[in-house]
This record gives C-alpha cells, structure tokens and sequence, in this order.
C-alpha cells in the first residue's frame, strides 16, 4: 500500500504538471488508456498527455488532488478532485471563467512500477452543468 500511495503522489505531481520525464517514468510505452470522450483508447506517455492537453485546453490552470485510494494486486482504484477555471473552450463550449470541482473515479493496473491500463470515469455530466453547457439539476 506504502508503494502505491508513492507511485501514485509522483503521478499526481505528473498530472499537475504534464511533466514529460514523470511521463516516461509512469507510464508503460504499451499502457492503453480507456476515457469516455474517446472512442479507442489511447496509448502510452503521448496518449496520457493528449489527455492532460484535453482538460487543460479548456482549464490551464486544472489541478488534480487525491481524496482515496484502494489497492489489491495490480489494481488501484482512485478517487480524484479536479479544480480549475473554464479559461478556454471545452468541448465546444466557450470560456466562461467559471470555476469548477468535479469528481472522477479511475482504475489502474500497474507493472513493472509503470501504468499500464487506466479507465476514466470523470463527472463529465457535472463539469458541463458546472460551465453551463447543461442546466442545473
């Protein structure tokens, strides 16, 4: 657990950051990355930075903070709060300047020390409420 809890603050460091070398260092050449807005999953350290440029084209300034983790195995299943301000256009949507915090819920399998699987599941239904792309429930 102790290893994990680790790994996973480097990648933290690495999502908040885009830092290419944590890039290399995390995340397996072949790692496939399965994210709702994406029909094929992407792949490795360039498809995890596609992911990161994604959220950060709309907010520059997103950061990512860990609120719980589970391991078992190879598994890890994390829980994460996103904040940030709607400074760009996301998914059509133009800037709004609005902030926002939203949850999302991924899975990793890990080996070697490296990612080699993530499924996504941000609150992509809260975001887009949050911008005013979707009415408020």
């Amino acid at each position: 657990m102790e290893a994990s809890k680790e790994f996973f603050n480097q990648f933290l460091q690495f999502i908040n950051s885009a830092d290419e070398n944590l890039a290399q260092q995390l995340i397996s050449p072949a790692a496939k990355f399965h994210v709702p807005f994406q029909a094929d999953p992407l792949q490795g350290p360039k498809g995890y930075l596609a992911i990161i440029g994604i959220m950060r084209s709309g907010f520059p300034d997103i950061q990512w903070s860990i609120d719980d983790m589970i391991t078992e195995n190879d598994k890890v299943a994390v829980r994460f709060t996103m904040k940030g301000t709607h400074n760009g256009a996301f998914f059509g949507v133009p800037a709004t300047g609005k902030p926002i915090a939203v949850s999302a819920m991924n899975f990793y399998r890990l080996s070697d020390d490296q990612i080699i699987e993530e499924t996504g599941q941000p609150d992509l239904l809260g975001l887009m409420t949050q911008i005013g792309a979707m009415p408020a429930m």
